[in-house]
């Protein structure tokens, strides 16, 4: 078990005062028998109203109606966190679903049809002969091995790129320029694994980074593995999503898992620039 506290501030500035429409702020850890929040507090600049809601993934959202216009609005949340680790993935999988080709059983998979309908069926072309390499049908092969394969060939094959653009890059497009983000990389693994028949979803959240540094925001993907459940594969990083992985939000694509969302009106030219900071410290 470990303690971390995470600091998380988006601010927006602008060079006159302007008006806001409600926000979505996706803030809020996803709490179950391996994450628990143990204290937290939301700061917002200018006045608001803040009311939570669960959306239909279980996530938890804070919607925010600003009170007055402002020059500046700023949502800075403080969570001090209790993580426990899980178990290993390996010994939990159910036997019949060990290697790779399985059928999902019945009950789940009428839960799992979302989840295994691709996002971007026009890239299918291009994904299943990139996937060639790794997998023939008729073959046999792990299941775990299979998908930490896939985890490893788009780490070793794509060049990390961080990029501050709106959205994320088709599949096909990061496989053509062989570089993306961190979210870009998610996405692209949750296409491949669901052309595979695997159910899986978009995930942000925080991520640890090593002593000294600051923490991040992160993307990664998480799989349904029969007897294992929802597991994460983080191909930036090339590992399994671990207690040092704080998961936020989950959605069959990213765009409903946005960490903040909402509208301003005011002159075109006002916006003047936003800043991020995000800190994941133990304690």
């Amino acid at each position: 078990m470990k303690y971390i506290r995470i600091i998380h501030e988006t601010a927006y500035y602008y060079d006159q005062p302007v008006s806001f429409g409600p926000h979505r702020a996706m803030m809020r850890p996803r709490e179950g028998h391996d994450v628990r929040i143990v204290r937290g507090k939301v700061d917002v600049e200018p006045t608001a109203n803040i009311r939570w809601l669960r959306d239909i993934y279980g996530n938890s959202i804070a919607i925010v109606t600003f009170l007055a216009p402002s020059e500046k609005l700023s949502i800075r949340s403080e969570l001090d966190v209790e993580l426990r680790d899980d178990n290993p993935i390996e010994c939990l999988i159910d036997p019949g679903a060990r290697m790779f080709p399985f059928q999902y059983a019945p009950e789940e998979q009428i839960d799992l049809i979302s989840y295994r309908l691709p996002s971007y069926p026009y890239d299918g072309p291009k994904l299943q002969e990139w996937l060639r390499d790794l997998y023939r049908p008729g073959q046999a092969v792990g299941t775990l091995e299979l998908l930490e394969r896939l985890n490893t060939h788009i780490f070793k094959s794509l060049k990390y790129a961080h990029r501050d653009d709106h959205g994320v890059q088709l599949p096909c497009d990061s496989l053509a320029r062989g570089s993306g983000s961190c979210r870009d990389f998610a996405v692209l693994m949750m296409e491949a694994a669901r052309h595979w028949g695997f159910g899986s979803r978009f995930v942000t959240g925080y991520i640890q980074m090593a002593e000294g540094q600051h923490g991040a925001t992160h993307a990664w993907t998480e799989i349904y593995i029969p007897g294992a459940g929802w597991h994460g594969f983080d191909p930036t990083n090339n590992k399994l999503a671990g207690n040092e992985h704080i998961s936020v939000a989950v959605a069959r694509e990213q765009e409903k898992a946005s960490p903040l969302a909402g509208s301003w009106t005011g002159p075109s030219n006002a916006f003047n620039r936003m800043e991020v900071s995000v800190q994941v410290v133990p304690i």
